[in-house]
């Protein structure tokens, strides 16, 4: 099914700011023989008519924060955020061990001029393989480790390094659908800890994102733009699949083909009268390297059409 704009009578979302990330491009790892170079990403995603990117998984761009700036610069690009994956739920003993890999993160994050630094929490399941590697359900005391870790984390990064944590409810984490996200909100200080709602993640674990967009508005922070193919969906469900093997059955497809419509996702966000990054993702690893690029072209289309 080819995706098509809607009517291009859609209101302006003025405080919309589109972007993509390597993501899009299939890249999930710093480097795997299956992603596109980076150079290639750099390339199609100004191609694509996007302006801002993400950094993706840290080392998959260059980390000399000079030769980067040179090489988005020249493309027309700009950077919204850096990602970092985190265990905090492990408690203080892990807290060393993840402020090495965030400092490093932050560091080019704030080299590049952006603001936000997206922040996922650990798998119970291996992203490439499947394999369970804890209980997907925490205690108590996880619960608490996990909280107390976030706003550790936000007050580190912001006193550090002038950055503002995201947190991303992901699927095959703990901080999933709607139960998990309101309860990881409710333990939270919103002054330090917001969300990066990832509509394609919070749909598929369930999740309205509209009601939680008018429920915590004061908390969403910064949005990723996907969305779920309700019929693989269903099946993904009913047979308890990971998500890793989700993703490579199409699970998450081109907009506006699946679930939710961005439609009123956008302009929920709209109407919380803040700027906000929307950055497109779309779960591909691996796929095909000449896949990427015509699918983001149709996507950016299709955002105008929205007055994105």
């Amino acid at each position: 099914m080819t995706a098509t704009p809607p009517l291009s009578s859609s209101p302006a979302l003025d405080r919309i700011r589109v972007g993509s990330a390597p993501d899009s491009w299939g890249v999930w790892f710093p480097d795997d023989p299956r992603q596109v170079p980076w150079r290639r990403f750099l390339d199609e995603v100004a191609q694509a008519g996007y302006s801002w990117i993400e950094l993706g998984p840290y080392g998959y761009l260059p980390t000399d924060p000079a030769r980067l700036t040179e090489e988005v610069g020249r493309r027309g690009l700009k950077v919204s955020a850096g990602t970092v994956f985190t265990g905090l739920h492990r408690g203080p003993a892990v807290w060393d061990s993840t402020w090495e890999h965030v400092a490093r993160v932050a560091e080019l994050t704030r080299a590049m001029g952006a603001r936000h630094l997206v922040v996922i929490p650990a798998f119970w399941r291996d992203d490439k393989t499947a394999e369970q590697l804890e209980s997907p359900v925490l205690t108590p005391e996880q619960w608490r480790d996990l909280a107390g870790g976030m706003e550790w984390l936000a007050r580190e990064v912001r006193e550090r390094f002038g950055l503002e944590i995201v947190v991303h409810p992901h699927a095959d984490t703990h901080i999933d659908g709607e139960e998990n996200v309101a309860r990881f909100l409710d333990a939270t200080d919103s002054d330090l800890v917001n969300l990066c709602l990832d509509t394609g993640h919070y749909a598929y674990c369930g999740g309205d994102n509209v009601k939680l967009i008018e429920t915590y508005g004061e908390r969403i922070g910064y949005l990723h733009l996907k969305q779920v193919d309700p019929e693989i969906l269903a099946d993904v469900v009913r047979n308890e699949v990971p998500f890793g093997p989700a993703v490579q059955r199409g699970v998450m497809c081109e907009p506006p083909n699946g679930v939710p419509e961005l439609e009123p996702v956008l302009a929920a966000a709209q109407g919380l009268g803040i700027d906000l990054f929307a950055i497109v993702e779309q779960d591909m690893y691996p796929c095909p390297p000449d896949k990427p690029f015509p699918i983001a072209e149709r996507t950016r289309r299709f955002l105008r059409g929205c007055g994105a």
